[in-house]
Order: structure tokens, then C-alpha cells, then sequence
């Protein structure tokens, strides 16, 4: 089935970068119109900074080294993304059922980053802009949803 609210989108993904764990550098190229290494690069000292943290012991709770490929951790994408201009609207909370799916009659109009369990995604006017259609036939629960302030 092929969902019409979904748009093949790589955000310039430079064809030497391998792995398939970018979404979070993917979502911000999408969503902010930078170029993919300009947000690769910012993000790079941040994850490199987290993982000396994970090293010394300062980090319990962690699920792996960060990686720009093979995924970015929470507390290092959430806090550059607050701190360049975007804006955190959660929509669900912890013991509270879903109340957003990721589809376009549920999402806001603009341009979004939805953060779904384990991804996050760029969505503009409700279309999903990613490399595969993350939506789970409109299952997918968002857990919240930055804007650029």
C-alpha cells in the first residue's frame, strides 16, 4: 500500500556517508533547509562531547556510543535543537495513551520534526519526508514535535 501522505526524501545525504542511522541529522536537514553537512558538522562536537561523558562514567544510562550514523542519543539532539531556535510540544505523557498518530489529519500544518519511538522524522504539512514511510499505517504514536520559533 502506498501512502499518498509520504514523500521520498534523503534530505542530500551525501552518497559517501554510509549507515542508515541519520535520521536525527536527516530531520533537521529536511525540516530546517540547511545543507546535510552543515547539520552533520554541528552535531559531530556534541556527540563527540556526550560520548566523553558515557566514557567517564558521568552517563549511566545510555544506549551506546553516539553516532551521526548509527543514531544520535535524546539529550544530545533535544538540547541543539532548543538551542538553535526550535521549539519542544510534547503530546503525550508518560501513563497517558497516545493522542497523536503520525498522519496528516493529526499532525500540524508547517514544518515539523515529530519524535516517534526510536526515529524522528521531518513532516511538512502533514506529508512525511523521510527515506521510508515510518508512519506504520497511521499507528505510529508521536511523542512530540519541535517548530522552528
Amino acid at each position: 500500500m502506498t501512502n499518498i501522505n509520504y514523500k521520498y526524501n534523503d534530505g542530500g545525504k551525501p552518497k559517501t556517508v554510509k549507515g542508515k542511522g541519520d535520521c536525527v541529522v536527516r530531520a533537521i536537514t529536511i525540516a530546517s533547509g540547511l545543507p546535510y553537512t552543515e547539520v552533520a558538522d554541528a552535531l559531530r562536537p556534541e556527540c563527540r562531547k556526550h560520548n566523553k561523558l558515557i566514557k567517564a562514567g558521568k552517563r549511566t544510562t545510555h544506549r551506546g556510543k553516539n553516532s551521526l550514523t548509527s543514531g544520535i542519543h535524546k539529550e544530545v539532539y533535544h538540547s541543539w535543537l532548543l538551542s538553535n531556535g526550535w521549539t519542544w510540544t510534547p503530546t503525550m505523557l508518560i501513563g497517558q495513551g497516545c493522542k497523536v498518530h503520525l498522519t496528516k489529519s493529526e499532525l500540524p500544518k508547517g514544518t515539523i520534526i515529530a519524535r516517534v519511538s526510536r526515529h524522528l522524522v521531518a513532516c511538512i504539512d502533514g506529508v512525511i519526508n523521510d527515506t521510508y514511510d515510518c508512519s506504520r499505517n497511521g499507528t505510529r504514536c508521536v511523542y512530540g514535535y519541535y517548530t522552528k520559533k
